[in-house]
């Protein structure tokens, strides 16, 4: 190979992964690693689960590598350092302050960005959200005080947070300004199953509400909705999901469309540069046309890709998506990717809080969600996988047992 100077923009899971795996699997050259926070390489889904609920506690293994893992694999982490500029025709990548960092390849592991929704007074700076470390201890500094939160999103993350002010006895108003939780990613009937959920702990939802303003004051702060209503409130947290950091990729002239767009190797535009992670839009066979996944297991397993054709063995990324949400007791988790599906087939009862649902597009099975059967899921990760037929009948059938499908290993 000819690389000797890899520099990744990016200090999360992905970055640091992209570094880890290129030592793991033998480079030798210069890793640099850019990152605009102070911290260290931490988790993100932590923060919305164990770290909330422990209180802040770094115990929870929020952190992903000890201070002297970086010295011990020689690499260098550039903590607080903005990336302002990408010198495409130079290879360099110009730091805010003027530094210049000399690239053979650049990985663009920027991740994604809350988004902000065009609502006056969301601007404010009493407006909770939870993206990095810094806003899970402005929360956890700040709960004292709540009575009531009201939720700006019903997606994952406003609802683990929902389900951790419930257990502190806060009440919760979830603003949701679509007909149903969750309805980017899973089916109607999980949405169902979990606003009921919620509802039983005593989370109250307003849907199908955009919110059109909200007014602070020393007592609060005022959320006033599309239909007239109005949810009073000591605090509000914008939970309405991200959208990716591409403004480094798109100002250096790659192409950008919902992400950074890549190949099959996670290439963009510039053979000299990879992005991976939530910034990246990808083909994918469990797709139709390109996808931009926010998700642990797709920024880990393409962060291995890259380093594995860094260092002389490239292969197409070709992993099945998955993903999870703790939320109070239930555990929701996601293989496969159906939002096109037209038809979900449950397999078990959810009244018992195990169960699943299989999505179909046609004849093919796209995605399985699983409530509380971490066994399940994984059968259905190595079916998808693997583009096993799995007939309907089969999933309606109780008794049938599904690992027969499984192809025979030699």
């Amino acid at each position: 190979m000819t690389e000797k100077r890899i520099v990744i923009v990016g200090a999360g899971q992905a970055g640091l992964e992209t570094a880890t795996a290129l030592r793991q699997r033998g480079f030798e050259g210069q890793v640099t690693i850019v990152g605009e926070e102070e911290h260290e390489p931490y988790q993100r889904p932590p923060l919305s689960k164990d770290f909330l609920k422990s209180g802040g506690s770094t115990s929870t293994g929020v952190f992903l590598r000890a201070p002297s893992f970086f010295t011990e694999k020689r690499i260098d982490l550039r903590l607080g350092a903005r990336a302002e500029r990408i010198d495409r025709e130079e290879h360099r990548l110009i730091l805010q302050g003027g530094e210049a960092l000399s690239y053979d390849h650049l990985v663009l592991a920027t991740g994604a960005t809350n988004r902000r929704l065009p609502v006056p007074g969301l601007d404010h700076p009493d407006v909770l959200e939870l993206r990095g470390l810094d806003h899970a201890r402005r929360l956890l500094d700040r709960l004292p005080r709540f009575g009531h939160v009201c939720i700006i999103g019903g997606g994952f993350i406003g609802l683990e947070i929902a389900s951790f002010l419930r257990e502190k006895d806060v009440a919760v108003t979830v603003v949701e300004a679509t007909a149903r939780l969750m309805g980017r990613v899973v089916s109607r009937q999980m949405s169902r199953f979990f606003r009921d959920f919620h509802e039983r702990s005593g989370v109250a939802f307003r849907f199908e509400a955009p919110v059109t303003e909200i007014a602070h004051g020393a007592q609060g702060s005022t959320v006033r909705l599309s239909d007239g209503g109005v949810v009073e409130a000591d605090a509000v947290l914008l939970a309405a999901g991200v959208v990716p950091d591409d403004a480094l990729a798109r100002a250096a002239g790659l192409v950008v469309d919902d992400g950074i767009v890549v190949d099959e190797l996670l290439l963009t535009s510039d053979p000299a540069i990879s992005a991976i992670g939530d910034c990246a839009a990808h083909p994918s066979r469990f797709a139709t046309g390109r996808v931009r996944l926010e998700s642990v297991q797709n920024a880990l397993d393409q962060a291995k890709c890259v380093a594995a054709r860094l260092t002389g063995a490239p292969h197409p990324y070709d992993s099945v998506p998955w993903f999870w949400s703790t939320q109070g007791t239930a555990r929701l988790q996601i293989a496969g990717l159906a939002t096109d599906a037209d038809e979900d087939i449950p397999r078990g009862d959810p009244a018992s809080g195990r169960f699943s649902i299989y999505r179909y597009k046609g004849e093919a099975l796209r995605a399985v969600e699983t409530v509380n059967n971490p066994g399940e899921h994984m059968l259905a990760r190595r079916l998808i996988a693997a583009g096993v037929p799995v007939a309907r009948e089969q999933v309606r059938d109780p008794d049938f047992d599904l690992k027969r499908l499984l192809p025979k290993v030699a």
